[in-house]
């Protein structure tokens, strides 16, 4: 099992260390309306940040707040000196352009990585401010000294928060990257070829045992709530045929709080010219 929570513990020691070393790092997040789940891992943002020493601001806003005065919030929140990194909790109420909100955040403050000037680093292999699920799958590679270079990877999933920079920073990383979705015709004839495959759907043990290369490395980023708990994208009785498989939960998620502490400080040093 590649465990994150471990890994996950030592990046946030390095981040308050790092935080210090600044004199301070601040954090805005900018929640619109009450979804319980967005609650929640907002929740878990500021317990994370508080404890490595990042000041972070809980900015709140109705749900029936027009997409006008959002923006507004969003510059106000760039001109905000006192604001190294700011995140807009996704999703947002419908009515809102999610990608024009991505695209007003200030890109050195832009701790998610979305702002298509970070996309387009990313693109071009000089990556800034990089999603911090992405960032953080590459990390429990590292950690578990996957060989990357000429490896046969599969990302299952293309979202612009996880599927797509994963699949940038595996090529990047020098392995052969194909990337499924949900137009893929014979997923599976795919994933058997996998030596690392990276599951990013949101729908729970859409992977199966049988689709999986005998001795390839598994990493799941799904969390999906079903009656009989917490499960992950990959069914787990892929345990038995992989050599190494990311636990859910425990194995992604904490990655994901740890990196995006990681992308504030990050964040910082951008605005204080000392990042690259």
């Amino acid at each position: 099992m590649m465990e994150g929570t471990p890994l996950a513990a030592r990046i946030r020691t390095q981040v308050a260390d790092d935080v210090r070393e600044l004199g301070g790092v601040g954090l805005a997040t900018l929640l619109v309306g009450d979804d319980p789940a967005s609650e929640i891992y907002i929740g878990r943002k500021h317990a994370a940040a508080a404890e490595a020493g990042i000041r972070a601001s809980d900015v709140r806003l109705a749900a029936t707040v027009s997409e006008r005065e959002l923006l507004g919030m969003v510059e106000f929140l760039n001109a905000d000196e006192e604001v190294d990194a700011l995140l807009v909790q996704l999703p947002l109420p419908v009515h809102i352009d999610e990608d024009r909100v991505a695209r007003a955040i200030e890109p050195l403050k832009d701790v998610d990585g979305l702002h298509p000037e970070n996309a387009g680093e990313l693109y071009l292999s000089r990556p800034r401010l990089v999603p911090a699920t992405a960032v953080g799958v590459m990390a429990l590679l590292a950690e578990y000294k996957i060989e990357l270079t000429g490896a046969r990877a599969v990302v299952v999933g293309r979202s612009a928060i996880v599927g797509k920079p994963t699949a940038q920073l595996l090529l990047q990383a020098n392995a052969t990257v194909t990337v499924c979705h949900s137009r893929t015709q014979d997923l599976a004839r795919h994933t058997l070829d996998a030596d690392v495959l990276v599951v990013a759907v949101g729908e729970a043990e859409v992977v199966t045992a049988d689709m999986i290369k005998a001795g390839g490395t598994v990493i799941d980023v799904g969390v999906n709530r079903t009656e009989s708990g917490l499960v992950g994208d990959v069914d787990p009785d892929a345990a038995e045929v992989a050599a190494h498989l990311t636990p859910v939960p425990g194995g992604v998620g904490p990655m994901t709080i740890a990196c995006l502490l990681q992308n504030a400080v990050q964040c910082a040093r951008l605005r204080r010219g000392a990042g690259g």
